[in-house]
């Protein structure tokens, strides 16, 4: 049973930095795609950044060039560096997987299991 638990969010001010982890279990992690996607107050669903299991990134626009999204399979964590955060990157986190999918397809796929989520909030 895939298990996803997020963490690390939290209140910075702009221009700040912050770091999420997502925990993993229930299934072959370093065989699947992984990825984050966020609800905020404008979008109920925006993808962040996906990773396949070799290791391929993407991203979406408004995060490209300050976040970066990494993994370690030897700890079954995914992880996304967020640095330069503004008001917009306020939202709630989701970490989500394809279960033994290793490839992302087209960005942003459709993810099959997710997290909680975890709340980041950037003030002015």
């Amino acid at each position: 049973q895939v298990h996803l638990v997020e963490s690390g969010g939290g209140s910075v001010q702009a221009g700040g930095s912050l770091r999420l982890s997502c925990a993993a279990s229930g299934y072959a992690f370093s065989k699947s795609c992984m990825g984050w996607f966020r609800r905020t107050p404008k979008k109920m669903r925006e993808g962040v950044a996906t990773i396949d299991m070799i290791g391929g990134t993407a991203y979406g626009d408004s995060v490209k060039g300050r976040f970066t999204i990494s993994k370690d399979n030897a700890e079954n964590t995914l992880y996304l560096q967020m640095n330069s955060l503004n008001p917009e990157d306020t939202g709630v986190y989701y970490c989500a997987t394809n279960a033994g999918y290793g490839f992302c397809g087209d960005f942003f796929p459709t993810f099959q299991d997710w997290g909680r989520g975890t709340q980041v909030t950037v003030s002015s």
